[in-house]
């Protein structure tokens, strides 16, 4: 399986070094020395890890055969690409590969059906599961532990526990029916 590592972005300095956008929990075993990546476009590739180090908080890589300002910035935007076994799975043993996680069915902890992951959206802050629902809408959940109280592989799904208003309309029921809001249900006053 083909997994999206890194995307290469602009030149540093005039030795054949590039910047490099990280998209991977485990750089230092994707992106090591000797490792030999395709690349999207494929053209441009496939790209042997010469050296790395980290600048600034920034990872920088020089490939083999790249050896001027020129030959770095004409890397400029390309995607690396690494093959990974798909049965491998991460060290933490509560961390994911994308591909582990899309077409897992959702359901809440009571049994209810929410739908099933076609996505999953890196932001900065946190990642989300984009889960498209049995009427073609998508809804978009956390992937925090306090919402996503459980990844199951073998039963292929994922369980969650979501404040009301997530997936659906509860909270408006909610009050509609004469309930309390979630603020003072989270309180600790009776409901």
């Amino acid at each position: 399986m083909q997994l999206v590592v890194a995307r290469i972005g602009r030149a540093h300095g005039i030795k054949g070094e590039v910047t490099v956008e990280v998209r991977t929990d485990e750089p230092e075993l994707r992106l090591g020395p000797g490792a030999v990546l395709t690349t999207d476009p494929a053209s441009v590739g496939p790209l042997t890890i010469e050296t790395g180090r980290v600048h600034s908080g920034r990872l920088l890589l020089r490939f083999e055969g790249v050896r001027d300002r020129n030959g770095a910035e004409a890397l400029r935007n390309t995607l690396l690409i690494a093959e990974v076994d798909p049965d491998e799975r991460p060290e933490d043993e509560d961390e994911y590969y994308d591909h582990q996680l899309i077409d897992l069915d959702v359901v809440t902890k009571d049994g209810e059906q929410v739908g099933r992951i076609t996505e999953i959206s890196h932001l900065p802050t946190q990642d989300l599961f984009v889960v498209e629902r049995p009427d073609g809408t998508e809804v978009y959940v956390p992937f925090v532990e306090e919402i996503v109280t459980e990844i199951d592989l073998e039963e292929q799904r994922a369980v969650i526990d979501p404040p009301p208003g997530l997936i659906d309309d509860r909270a408006a029921r909610d009050e509609a029916a004469g309930g309390h809001s979630a603020s003072s249900r989270d309180s600790g006053e009776e409901a």
